[in-house]
Parts: structure tokens; C-alpha cells; sequence
């Protein structure tokens, strides 16, 4: 019998009294690809810190390569082959490539001059393993979120690694860069090394996974092979409740359009765009990375500035030379990053909720209203249940999928006629991901005009009236959601921009 990679037993953590982990098992084998799944919070993050030596468990044991290990170090992890791709990738951003990749290396032989020359073979020799070419005197700051990634599953398997645990590793990818990693883990796969996958994206865990490992508020609730849930069973597991998917009826009856755009052009990002969104109707955007769709969600929004073309709300032409006069025509924007564009991470949830409003707050005599303020964050705490004991903690105490209805908060405080998202559940859990979308056709539904960025394709066919498809900076086709399936929408969006274009 073949001896397990790693194989955790009966493992419990506390923090302060709260209990992360539950006697939680778990076994990998050689070369296995195995999925770890469980919502904001189940205790996903602290089992890996576990594994990784970072923190002692209370109790139970770990064992890598026929050792067993009460308290683990990271030392010790390292030296028996576990490396973690963290979700920030942990990469040096001023540094190049080659000094990512070598340096530790060059610096642990304890040599008394380093040799740029030898470094440069070692880097080298560690991207040709998965067989990337990326430029080794590039600062790493320049690097896309993908090519960052690359690195650092470079530089993990240059210790000799028998197990990679990547963390959230397709948040911020397109897919056709999921594509490429999911190549590489099959690659490492063949020879051996196992794969710790860790995340909640359901399409992707069910195409890459072998074996699923799901655990629920700190304890384990079921291990087992892909052909023994569906999607509908994996979410239950995960969130303990059960979901519909549904599909939005196109029931927008407006006759007028709160918003137009007409032959709306930037240069080098989008040209002749025209479109129509019409009061209590969920318009989809989707296209690859690149398509042009963020350059013109922050277009709408007056964060750039167009070269041609005329937008007009309420049949008016109107001009925005910057976001405030977005905001004076009550257009309201959600970023794809919430972290570093949409929250004040280390202010409270109050406070993030009324900022874009707070002059409302302010008397005549410049007084600031607290108790109003206090009221409205309260408000929409509730109005987006919010899961926070206290809206006077600060934003970053909250799960991913709480810190976006913190964004979504702020901009409703505004009172919008037109709301873009950009990503909307980016990153978030499969609860939160199905409350988003909740909220999102409720407002609708009270006649709120809404644009979905997002190349999600299950997202934006179940929750649009409509859908425009980007590509190369123009919109090559429009979609009904109910009579388009996931197959054709994804060949849409990635078919070459000089083939024959398709509009209904």
C-alpha cells in the first residue's frame, strides 16, 4: 500500500475559546489532486497553518512521510515537503524574478558571494520545471496576478516538494489562465507531487479535483470521490442549506431607459460601444480579461475619460468629468477589488457604509449628525445581513463575502438609479455568492438599474435579463440568458475578434 503523502488525525485548535477546528482527519496520496472546500470561516485557513507548522494543534497528529508530528514547525513542513501558495503568493514585488526564485536558495548554502550567473541558471532551470517563460529581470510588481502565481509554484517546487497547497489559487484569474494552472497541477500530478486545492468555486473543484474534503464550522463533514455529489449536494455540505438555481425571468417592463450609451469610444481600451439599461432590468457584461469591460464599467462611473461617444440618462446628454459627477447623477459602482478600492479596511463597517454620503450627515454650522449616521449604517447592516455584532468593527473582522455587502451598502446609502458591479462575488463564498445575487434581484426588482460586470458564466446567465459579450474592446453579441447555454457563451467570449460577429 502506498504510503500517504500526509495524514492528518483527530486535529482541534481553539483561539481564545473559539473553537476553529474539531478533531478534523484528513489523507492525501502521492500525486493526488484533493479538494478542500468549506465557506469564509469554516476553518480552511487555520487547517492549512496546521499542516504548515504555523500553528500547534491542541490536539491530534500530523504526519508527513511516515513521521508523526504532535507540533509541527515550519521547518519541519518544509524539510518533508509541504509548500503553501498562499493567496497573496508571498513574492518579493521589488525584487526581479531570478531573485525571487534564487536568492533563498543562494543565501541558504550560506556562500560568502552570491553568483548573479548561478542564479540566473537556478531561476531559469525553476521555471523550465513547469514550463513557463517569463522574463527573470522583470520586477515582480509588473507581473500579472497569473504570471505572480507562476512564480511562486516555481519557486515551491524548488524544494523538493511533495505537496503544494494553493490557496484560493483561481480568484483573481481569467480562464483561461485557470486553464494553464489546471495544465501545471496535472503536470505535477505525473510526477508525483500532490495537490492541495483549496476553494469554494464549484466548476473548478468538480473539473480538477480527485477527492473532496469538506469541512463546516471547524469540523469535518464528509470526504469523498466527485461522482458522489453534485453541485447542488456539494453546496448543502458546505453551507448546510439548500439552494435553487434559477435563471432571471425577463420581467423588466420600463419602456424608457434610465441609461444610453452611444458609439462610446477610449482609445486602446473600447470603441463604438452603444447600449440601452432600462429601470428594474440586471444587464450582464462578460468578456475575457482584456475584453474592454472594466475600462467601460469605470467609463460609466467617470473614473475615465472617453474619446467619442455621448451617455445619457433620461434621454439628456450629460458629461462626467470625473466620479462626482457619476455620483450627481446617481450612478453607483461596486470595484472588482474591494480590499484596496472599495473599503477602509481598518475603519468600521459604519463608517464604510456612510462615506459616500457623509456630507448628508453635516449641518449647516458643520456639525457632524453621529446619531443619523449611526442609523443609516444600522439600517443597512440589517437591510444586507450583514454578520456583525457591532457595525463599529472595524471592516477587516469580516469574511470576504460580508466585506463585499459593506461596498454594495455603500453605494445603495447613495440612493442610485444605476448600479455597476464589477466581479460582485469575487472571492466570496457560495452562501455569500447566492445572497449577493439575492439582494441584487430584489433591487431590481424595486426598479433599480443594474449592470454585472463579470466573467462568471453561471452568474451572469442565471442572474441577467440581458447579456453583451466583449471582445478586443467591442460588444460582438447580445444574449438571452434563457436560450443560450454555458458552452456557446464561453466560445463567445473567446472566439477571435475577426471572425464573422454574431448579433441578435
Amino acid at each position: 500500500m502506498t504510503e500517504n503523502v500526509i495524514a492528518v488525525r483527530g486535529v482541534s485548535k481553539a483561539f481564545a475559546g473559539v473553537q476553529a477546528l474539531h478533531d478534523i482527519s484528513l489523507e492525501i496520496a502521492p500525486g493526488e489532486i484533493h479538494c478542500l472546500a468549506g465557506e469564509n470561516g469554516s476553518g480552511k485557513s487555520t487547517l492549512i497553518k496546521v499542516i504548515s507548522g504555523v500553528h500547534p494543534p491542541d490536539s491530534g497528529t500530523v504526519t508527513l512521510g511516515g513521521t508523526e508530528f504532535s507540533h509541527l514547525t515550519p521547518r519541519e513542513a518544509i524539510a518533508h515537503g509541504v509548500q503553501v501558495i498562499y493567496q497573496d503568493f508571498s513574492v518579493f514585488p521589488n525584487l526581479s524574478v531570478m531573485e525571487n526564485l534564487a536568492l533563498t536558495s543562494e543565501l541558504s548554502e550560506s556562500r560568502s558571494l552570491i553568483s548573479w550567473r548561478r542564479m540566473r541558471t537556478t531561476a531559469a532551470e525553476a521555471l523550465k520545471k513547469i514550463g513557463v517563460d517569463i522574463d527573470l529581470d522583470t520586477k515582480v510588481e509588473t507581473l500579472s496576478v497569473a504570471q505572480k502565481q507562476l512564480v511562486a509554484i516555481a519557486r515551491a517546487l524548488m524544494s523538493d516538494a511533495r505537496l503544494i497547497i494553493m490557496d484560493e489559487p483561481t480568484t483573481a484569474l481569467t480562464r483561461r489562465e485557470v486553464a494553464r494552472l489546471f495544465r501545471i497541477i496535472l503536470d505535477l500530478k505525473s510526477r508525483g507531487i500532490a495537490t492541495l486545492f483549496v476553494s469554494h468555486k464549484l466548476e473548478e473543484v468538480f473539473e480538477i479535483s480527485e477527492r473532496f474534503t469538506i469541512i463546516r464550522n471547524g469540523k469535518h463533514v464528509i470526504t469523498c470521490l466527485p461522482e458522489e455529489l453534485d453541485h447542488r449536494t456539494f453546496s448543502f455540505h458546505m453551507t448546510g442549506r439548500e439552494f435553487e438555481d434559477t435563471t432571471l425571468a425577463p420581467t423588466v417592463t420600463a419602456t424608457e431607459p434610465v441609461l444610453q450609451v452611444e458609439g462610446l469610444s477610449r482609445t486602446d481600451a473600447f470603441d463604438d460601444i452603444s447600449l440601452s439599461l432600462y429601470p428594474g432590468e440586471i444587464l450582464g457584461i462578460t468578456g475575457l480579461l482584456g475584453s474592454g469591460r472594466t475600462e467601460l464599467a469605470l467609463a460609466l462611473f467617470g473614473a475615465l475619460p472617453t474619446s467619442a461617444g455621448t451617455i445619457r440618462i433620461d434621454g439628456k446628454p450629460v458629461t462626467f468629468d470625473g466620479i462626482r459627477s457619476a455620483i450627481a447623477h446617481r450612478i453607483g459602482y461596486v470595484p472588482e477589488d474591494r480590499l484596496t478600492e472599495g473599503l477602509f479596511l481598518e475603519r468600521s463597517i459604519g463608517s464604510n457604509i456612510i462615506i459616500s454620503e457623509i456630507d448628508r450627515f453635516v449641518s449647516r454650522m458643520g456639525l457632524f449628525d453621529q446619531k443619523a449616521a449611526d442609523k443609516e449604517a444600522a439600517r443597512w447592516v440589517k437591510e444586507l445581513r450583514i454578520a456583525t455584532p457591532d457595525p463599529e468593527n472595524a471592516a477587516n473582522t469580516l469574511s470576504g463575502g460580508n466585506q463585499q455587502r459593506i461596498v454594495l451598502a455603500k453605494w445603495l446609502a447613495t440612493q442610485p438609479r444605476v448600479l455597476i458591479l464589477n466581479g460582485p462575488t469575487v472571492g466570496v463564498d457560495i452562501g455569500s455568492k447566492h445572497d449577493i445575487h439575492r439582494v441584487l434581484r430584489e433591487l431590481a426588482s424595486e426598479g433599480l438599474a443594474v449592470i454585472v460586470i463579470s466573467d462568471d458564466i453561471p452568474e451572469v446567465l442565471q442572474n441577467c435579463n440581458r447579456i453583451l459579450v466583449m471582445n478586443a474592446g467591442q460588444i460582438v453579441a447580445h444574449i438571452d440568458p434563457s436560450e443560450t447555454a454555458e458552452a456557446d457563451l464561453a466560445a463567445l467570449m473567446s472566439e477571435d475578434i475577426t471572425d464573422t460577429e454574431k448579433d441578435s
